[in-house]
């Protein structure tokens, strides 16, 4: 039991820090480890702050549970009733602490919800897309293959005129200069494209290729080879490889957070093409393109760390 009274104070001559005042005053001394088993929220209420250096954004219960088992994370309920999964995964470089939450549903606006949870719960240095995404490109974008993107095309913004002529005004972002650095390291060790073999036992005797890329994001759910929007896309920039329904809100809610604290958090899209974006378009091949992207998610973490 604390029974101290008055005054408890760590500090030198007249230069003070770590100070309580009252009953029952407690202070924890400057220098002390931090405890990885708590959130941002937990540690700044007590003084303390924690490093979680990846936040991950997953959508769909299939992607969660490829990252789950890829990185080993373990679930973790915070007081407020939000769900995260958490771990420390070691590489070359040193330990990356992981931090993953699935948002509630597709789309921009459920995935800057959940990463807005991510920041005001863990602060993560920086923030990762990873699940399935329909591939357009027949060559790179084949089911299975994994598309890793530093840039993002949101192409929802549009003008529609009188006689319905639509006109689109797309939005181009790029990740941060380090995270562009990271990735363009990992494909000068690994190739272009990598060639990864499959991850789930059915697919072990197979490779998949891993390209950089641009992805094309909005709201819309592609399942027409002729979209007007797919050729929008490909007119707009010959390098894009996919579409997704979220790394438009992850490239925009990172800019907007960058009005917190001194450092914002870089961005990374991993995406396993599940589908073409056609008419074939189903659910067949989500724990395919979920597995292979959580693992390449693994394989970049000496270079993002």
């Amino acid at each position: 039991m604390i029974t101290n009274r008055g005054i408890v104070s760590h500090g030198d001559n007249n230069n003070f820090n770590n100070n309580a005042v009252g009953d029952h005053a407690h202070v924890t001394a400057a220098g002390a480890p931090p405890d990885t088993g708590r959130s941002a929220e937990a540690g700044k209420a007590e003084g303390r702050t924690l490093v979680w250096d990846i936040g991950v954004v997953t959508i769909l219960s299939e992607e969660l549970r490829s990252v789950v088992d890829e990185l080993g994370l373990e679930r973790h309920k915070e007081p407020r009733g939000l769900y995260f999964y958490r771990g420390e995964h070691t590489t070359p470089e040193g330990t990356v602490r992981i931090v993953a939450t699935q948002s509630q549903s597709q789309g921009q606006r459920s995935a800057m919800a959940a990463l807005e949870n991510l920041r005001r719960h863990y602060e993560p240095q920086l923030w990762a897309l990873v699940g399935v995404a329909g591939g357009i490109h027949d060559k790179h974008a084949r089911i299975g293959n994994v598309i890793v993107s530093t840039d993002i095309v949101y192409y929802e913004n549009r003008k529609i005129n009188p006689r319905g002529d639509v006109r689109r005004r797309g939005e181009h972002r790029q990740a941060p200069a380090p995270v562009v650095h990271a990735v363009n390291a990992f494909f000068a060790d690994h190739g272009t494209p990598a060639r990864i073999h499959g991850q789930l036992s059915a697919h072990a005797s197979e490779e998949f290729e891993v390209y950089p890329g641009v992805i094309g994001s909005g709201e819309a759910v592609i399942a027409d080879r002729e979209s007007e929007i797919r050729s929008y896309l490909t007119d707009y920039h010959e390098k894009v490889l996919a579409v997704d329904m979220e790394a438009g809100g992850l490239s925009q809610h990172w800019q907007e957070n960058s009005i917190h604290g001194e450092r914002n958090p870089g961005w990374i899209v991993i995406r396993g093409v599940s589908d073409n974006a056609d008419d074939e378009k189903g659910h067949g091949y989500h724990e395919l393109a979920a597995r292979n992207a959580a693992h390449i998610l693994r394989r970049l973490l000496p270079y993002l760390s």
